[in-house]
């Protein structure tokens, strides 16, 4: 199967540092399809020596494990390719198009990673030029839009250029493995099926941290914030995927349809509600990793005041049959103690004990799925302790690590969704309506937080967020899981 790909923002960091990365591992380990071509278009003045020449220098800040040697991307560079364009030059489309009809290749991916603004004046030029054909298919980066109605302004202009079928809504999140792993848990095991809902398990949380602060992305993050740039899309994913309903089968509709109606059951959270179910945090100077690191506020380029939120505590409810009561807790920040991704699945307690107290406390199970850094399920449960004597109840845990069991590597996020585009698999990436509704549901606490005037609350860099956050979990009886076992 033929394909090009073509790289809207050609000379980008995303270009550079994740999707060149992640076409070349595709490449090294022989997944990447053979007869492709790879072109990046920006304003610059290249040649096709010195893009590669660029990418090349870019590789140095890649993980050494996944450089390529002098001959390996001797190899790699003959795929790439390079055109200057002006967005908005219809001749330079109908040059593009011309360069892509030399060859007529069985599949045409367009991927946008300007700016999301550029999406409808690109998305109206290509189709003007005739390069929205069947065989085309678009990629669209985040952030998609800033509320719905932008979100519907940018999608109702791709639309005229390219249809749903056509359009692949990339979510890097949906390409990790554990992520990917969880339908396979649920769905292919009769161990936990039928404990998933409302009988069996107590609450849900889902926790995404970061280290890092903003760095020299302030003036972009600050007219996003927290909310925007990770809950509406990445953790939202999360949340549908571990409250979804069984699809019919693996197709993507089926797959899509069930996420939609967990979205479409989401409990809104208005002006009423944001005091008591959300909490927004900013980072102010601390230490992280050991290192002294600035606020939010003292960073390189950032303003003197700012109400942006670096960090977001929810607590939502779903309203259907099998979520009804049982709170999923998620949180995002940056500046955190660790960086790492999990969602934690908290079953109810023993109704009854028959222990004596000196066995010590029956604790919950929980099942722990790890997105990062070390990819793998974790089920925590009571066992006895060894030897004779008094009986001891003791937390151990099942461990499987994907690294240890499965060995080889773990392909990068982006390297399986790029396959996946190349190859026509659209089921994990978001469909219209999805995205609709989740910023449907994002606006309610826009809004709401609009509308009090609710303030950020401080917290210190290599802090777990603003003290409210715990009492957000806390008031329930509960608390944010700590892998101390």
């Amino acid at each position: 199967m033929s394909f090009d790909l073509v790289f809207f923002g050609g000379t980008g960091d995303l270009t550079w540092r994740k999707l060149m990365p992640a076409l070349f591992q595709a490449f090294r380990h022989g997944k990447l399809p053979p007869g492709g071509r790879i072109l990046a278009v920006a304003r610059d003045e290249r040649s096709d020596d010195e893009y590669r020449a660029f990418i090349r220098e870019r590789f140095v800040e890649v993980e050494s494990a996944k450089r390529p040697t002098d001959e390996e991307f001797s190899r790699f560079a003959e795929l790439l390719h390079y055109r200057r364009m002006d967005l908005s030059k219809p001749e330079d489309y109908a040059g593009l198009k011309s360069w892509l009809d030399e060859r007529g290749a069985d599949t045409v991916v367009l991927s946008l990673a300007p700016a999301p603004y550029l999406f409808p004046v690109i998305c109206e030029q290509l189709g003007a030029a005739g390069l929205n054909g069947p065989q085309v298919r678009v990629v669209l980066e985040k952030p998609l839009g800033h509320d719905l109605a932008s979100a519907h302004e940018i999608n109702s202009a791709v639309a005229k250029a390219f249809s749903e079928p056509q359009t692949y809504r990339i979510d890097h999140y949906l390409g990790k493995e554990t992520v990917q792993n969880l339908m396979v848990l649920r769905f292919a095991n009769a161990l936990f099926e039928p404990l998933w809902n409302r009988t069996h398990i107590d609450h849900v949380q889902i926790s995404v941290a970061e280290t890092v602060g903003v760095g020299g992305r302030w003036k972009y993050y600050n007219e996003s914030g927290a909310l925007r740039d990770m809950i509406q899309n990445h953790l939202l994913q999360l949340v549908c995927l571990t409250a979804m309903e069984p699809p019919s089968t693996l197709d993507a509709d089926m797959i899509r349809d069930e996420k939609l109606k967990v979205l479409r059951a989401l409990q809104p959270i208005y002006a009423a509600d944001v005091a008591q179910a959300t909490v927004r945090g900013q980072y102010r100077a601390g230490t992280v990793d050991g290192k002294s690191v600035p606020g939010y506020l003292e960073e390189s380029d950032a303003d003197p005041v700012s109400n942006t939120e670096t960090f977001v505590a929810i607590k939502v409810g779903i309203d259907n049959w099998r979520w009804a009561g049982v709170p999923f807790y998620v949180r995002t920040g940056k500046r955190l103690p660790s960086r790492s991704s999990e969602i934690v699945v908290q079953f109810k307690t023993p109704p009854h004990s028959p222990y004596p107290a000196s066995a010590g406390t029956i604790h919950p199970n929980k099942l722990v799925m790890r997105l990062q850094p070390d990819e793998g399920i974790r089920l925590v449960m009571l066992n006895k302790g060894r030897g004779p004597g008094e009986l001891k109840l003791h937390q151990t845990a099942l461990d499987l690590s994907f690294a240890e069991t499965f060995g080889g590597r773990s392909p990068d996020a982006y390297e399986r969704l790029l396959l996946d585009v190349i190859r026509g698999r659209p089921a994990l990436f978001m469909r219209l309506d999805e995205l609709e509704a989740a910023w449907r549901w994002t606006d309610g606490i826009l809004h709401g937080w609009a509308d009090t005037a609710l303030a950020v609350k401080p917290y210190a860099a290599g802090s777990w967020g603003p003290t409210a956050a715990i009492s957000l979990i806390e008031r329930d009886g509960r608390t944010w899981h700590e892998d101390d076992i």
